[in-house]
């Protein structure tokens, strides 16, 4: 693999949210065309060739020249700038067209990186995914072979929990302090509902909830063809008087076979290849998850899936999703490499 195809070329706001939210450790660099910028273009690969772990850190560029809405959100001058992101929250600013302070920076996520998988949302890692409800016979979990890096997510609220969460292996749980251990199975009541006291460990958001009302839009590109035979949805319950808190879906909608993400109105003028609307029995109140059974001939050989909720229980004007799980059959591998805008180097 060379090294350009280690970049991602970053082309507008839209396609940088979707990376954020779709993988751990985002790296951007941000710069003009130049002379100082082509100087440090080799090194830049070579920390790229060096840490680039595609499921958990990738190296992006942005080049500002025809991009001002770049420079005007993320405050960035004439200099080269570094920017790194850990779960779509920027954690450190370089200023610096030598990368050295950036490699510096990088030494101390890649052990980071490594042990993510067991650190993340606070569980040990696991083998096996969790289930929020009974899998049907000879049918098994397939959500392994969603082709994460290709996840889009709109309207979501980027203080919470990223798309990547959402088909997360572990048990999902809420709102809670890296040191505290999850309760008894069945209980999911929140563990740091306030802001944690100066010293102590930071409260982890492990649920996506939506942003500006009630609606999220889900894009999930599949590394095989699949044959889907249910989806298993986990919106935990928020445990709270707030009555700004998040509620459960309510109506959804599921595209098949879709190139891209939909947007809300493209969404809203297609017909959908299938809809739901759950009620509360279709909730399991020991695991927050509801089962939804599809039209499995309408699901033979999906390779992209749209779900698109459009509403929510309730009067509530956010939605909180925790987990998907897809329940189907594998089928004939696809390509599964995400196609990298060109670049202009």
């Amino acid at each position: 693999m060379s090294s350009d195809d280690l970049l991602l070329s970053v082309v507008s706001l839209e396609q940088f949210s979707t990376v954020l939210s779709s993988v751990p450790i985002v790296v951007a660099k941000f710069y003009y065309d130049g002379f100082i910028a082509q100087q440090i273009l080799p090194t830049y690969h070579k920390l790229s060739r060096r840490y680039v772990n595609e499921s958990k850190i990738v190296f992006t560029t942005i080049k500002l020249d025809h991009q001002a809405d770049f420079a005007n959100s993320y405050g960035v001058g004439r200099k080269p700038t570094y920017m790194i992101f850990k779960n779509a929250r920027r954690i450190a600013t370089i200023v610096d067209p030598n990368p050295e302070k950036l490699e510096e920076f990088l030494n101390g996520l890649k052990e980071e990186s490594e042990n993510m998988d067991t650190t993340e949302a606070g569980n040990p890692k696991v083998d096996e995914p969790w289930h929020g409800a009974e899998l049907p016979r000879g049918y098994v979990d397939v959500t392994d072979q969603v082709n994460f890096l290709g996840l889009e997510l709109l309207n979501w609220d980027s203080s919470h929990g990223n798309a990547r969460r959402l088909i997360s292996k572990d048990k999902p749980l809420g709102k809670q302090l890296f040191s505290q251990k999850p309760s008894n199975e069945g209980d999911y009541k929140m563990n740091a509902d306030t802001n944690p006291q100066k010293g102590t460990p930071e409260a982890k958001v492990d649920f996506v909830q939506s942003d500006t009302d009630e609606q999220l839009m889900l894009y999930i590109p599949f590394m095989r063809n699949l044959k889907i035979h249910s989806i298993h949805l986990t919106s935990l319950p928020d445990n709270t008087d707030d009555d700004e808190s998040p509620s459960r879906p309510k109506l959804v909608k599921f595209y098949t076979n879709t190139p891209h993400i939909l947007g809300f109105d493209e969404a809203d003028g297609a017909p959908p290849t299938q809809e739901v609307t759950l009620t509360e029995k279709d909730w399991n109140p020991t695991t927050g998850t509801a089962k939804i059974d599809l039209r499995i001939v309408k699901f033979q050989n999906v390779s992209s899936m749209v779900m698109f909720i459009v509403e929510s229980e309730g009067d509530n004007e956010k939605v909180r999703l925790d987990r998907i799980r897809i329940i189907g059959e594998t089928g004939e591998k696809r390509d599964g490499k995400i196609e990298k805008v060109a670049s202009d180097e």
